[in-house]
């Protein structure tokens, strides 16, 4: 037979059964890879040979295999890399088999700035079979560049940051070397701390995939258990085995057998000292309809009436199971306060079974703000009792950004009936950090802060100055402000408020937290207490019933009703305090 050369898959169909030139020049994958984020050899045909290590062709797949050699001696290399599937080629060798290959190189775009170096084959030779042992992690690569591709096992524990994108990507967010913190919940934001947390972050930071491409398909039929896709956050996985592939943003793990999973318990709720318990339950966009039971899909929240009489029991499981004295509430609907209010409904589900009816809402008259949502506050009339009338804030930036915050005065009763001294609860929510259409200082100043802290700085100020001026009327100087800042714990919002002269009462808590954004956690929800509140402080805890959930536990879900397991997208939390007489 004449020796063959490649022109085209037409003539390469033609040609079947030729096999390649004597001496042709097969070379390392290390060099076809190269060192740096991109093939030093892109655009350009190449031979390799290699075992295929992954299979990922079939159903909703990557659309390809990866094969790997036996290695360049360059560390700095990747030894692996990802062959696609190509039409009139001939089909690609399976996993444990040895294979030559002849095609071009290039660097595949997998979306959001990411991009995987990429044979098109133009020819393929099977070699019969053979293997390749992964490579084993135990710590995090200086360098995930110079694995792409590779077959790899890890063999250290990998903290499970994230599993909400679990049930629709098949996707898990996971560490090593235990959780990831919001940088600016440690440190103060733009500072050089701050920086270094966030590059750590960046290299301890690993996504779990199932191998497939495409959006909510079954989790029985991947390589993602189900089990480990409804873990919570904290839970353990050990002896992850796939190979490294590079998309949307993330160099990423592409699962070829099932991990296992040490599952994190889900805690009891927090027991706090003190006679007079507060919380702040951000209730996430808690829409009644049109308060008869109708009106759905509504602005936010529920889609239907047995999505809204899930969500509404959830919230009652966890107000209970917390049982609070009073609650500053986020995120109601902005629907007034009538019989057919959502902050109504939740105060009549919290009443249900309950003798007395001790649930009551604090009544503001119109809104308060004009926002669809608001804040609220629910308190036990045979524990407490309002004193004189609420008070509202309403001018900028809480007239359209900032929720605008409501204050009420409380006395707490003694068991013989005594009232003590007055205490003020500021429910409140600023501005959330989404960018929208934020401009000038307060667009994102990419110091880890985002948008809109100009604004919530603002916001603190004036709310400060407000309370300064005893806008209750109560005389007293025990003052609890509480609720969702959108701030994490070093951000100027918060920092301001403590310089101020207001008490953290989560001071002394280290790993207190809230709330996870992409797998890193930290505090929105806060407690800032007043001096003289402060000193009658006997606890503060968050209940990690939420923020550690998958979102598959959510409302939504029907498997979860009448449980408080993500009843938010916020951890509520709970103070302690000495207030009766």
């Amino acid at each position: 037979m004449p020796p063959c050369f490649v022109l085209s898959a037409a003539m390469l169909l033609a040609l079947a059964g030729c096999r390649s030139m004597p001496g042709a020049p097969v070379q390392p994958i290390g060099t076809v890879q190269g060192s740096g984020d991109r093939s030093p050899v892109a655009g350009t045909t190449v031979w390799v040979e290699g075992v295929v290590t992954a299979d990922f062709r079939s159903g909703d797949g990557l659309g390809g295999v990866f094969v790997q050699d036996a290695g360049d001696g360059d560390p700095a290399t990747s030894d692996a890399l990802f062959v696609a599937a190509a039409p009139g080629i001939g089909p690609l060798p399976g996993v444990g088999q040895r294979v030559r290959l002849h095609g071009t190189a290039l660097e595949l775009d997998t979306g959001d700035g990411a991009s995987l170096t990429t044979l098109q084959p133009l020819r393929v030779e099977a070699l019969g079979t053979g293997a390749m042992a992964p490579a084993t992690m135990v710590a995090a690569p200086y360098a995930w560049e110079a694995f792409e591709g590779m077959a790899v096992r890890i063999e250290a524990p990998l903290t499970l940051a994230s599993a909400d994108d679990a049930a629709r990507r098949g996707e898990l967010v996971l560490s090593f070397d235990g959780p990831l913190w919001e940088p600016v919940e440690r440190a103060a934001p733009g500072s050089a701390d701050a920086v270094a947390l966030a590059d750590a972050n960046r290299q301890r930071r690993l996504v779990l995939d199932d191998g497939r491409l495409g959006q909510d398909l079954p989790l029985d039929t991947g390589p993602l258990p189900r089990a480990v896709a409804r873990a919570r956050a904290g839970s353990t996985l050990d002896d992850v085995t796939g190979v490294v592939d590079h998309r949307f943003g993330d160099h990423r793990i592409q699962l070829t057998a099932p991990p296992r999973l040490t599952a994190a318990p889900r805690p009891a709720p927090p027991q706090v000292a003190g006679d007079t318990r507060l919380a702040a339950f951000n209730v996430e966009n808690l829409f009644n309809g049109d308060g008869r039971g109708g009106g759905f899909p509504s602005e936010r929240g529920a889609r239907t009436a047995d999505e809204f009489a899930r969500q509404l029991g959830k919230q009652v499981a966890a107000i209970r199971a917390l049982d609070p004295h009073v609650a500053a509430l986020m995120e109601l609907e902005n629907d007034g306060h009538g019989a057919g209010s959502a902050v109504n409904a939740l105060v009549d589900a919290l009443n249900a079974g309950l003798d007395g009816a001790p649930w009551r809402a604090v009544d503001a008259g119109q809104g308060p703000g004009s926002d669809a949502i608001r804040v609220g506050l629910v308190y036990r009339h045979d524990r407490v009792r309002t004193v004189g009338t609420p008070a509202t804030l309403t001018e900028a930036p809480f007239d359209t950004l900032s929720r605008a915050p409501l204050a009420q005065a409380f006395v707490a009763l003694g068991d013989d009936g005594r009232r003590g001294g007055p205490f003020v609860v500021v429910a409140n929510h600023f501005k959330s950090k989404g960018c929208g259409d934020a401009a000038g200082a307060d667009a994102d100043q990419a110091d880890g802060a985002a948008c809109w802290n100009a604004t919530r700085l603002e916001s603190a100020q004036r709310l400060h100055a407000w309370l300064e001026t005893d806008p209750t009327g109560s005389g007293g100087d025990r003052v609890a402000i509480l609720g969702d800042l959108n701030a994490y714990g070093q951000e100027t919002p918060v920092a301001w408020l403590r310089q101020a002269g207001w008490r953290d009462a989560f001071e002394g808590h280290p790993d207190a937290y809230s709330y996870r954004y992409d797998g890193e956690r930290g505090r929105l929800d806060h407690a800032l207490l007043s001096p003289a509140l402060a000193g009658r402080l006997r606890g503060a805890a968050h209940w990690h019933a939420n923020a550690d959930e998958p979102r598959a536990a959510g409302y939504r879900n029907p498997d979860s009703a009448g449980t408080p397991w993500r009843s938010s997208d916020h951890d509520p939390l709970l103070l302690g305090l000495d207030l009766a007489p």
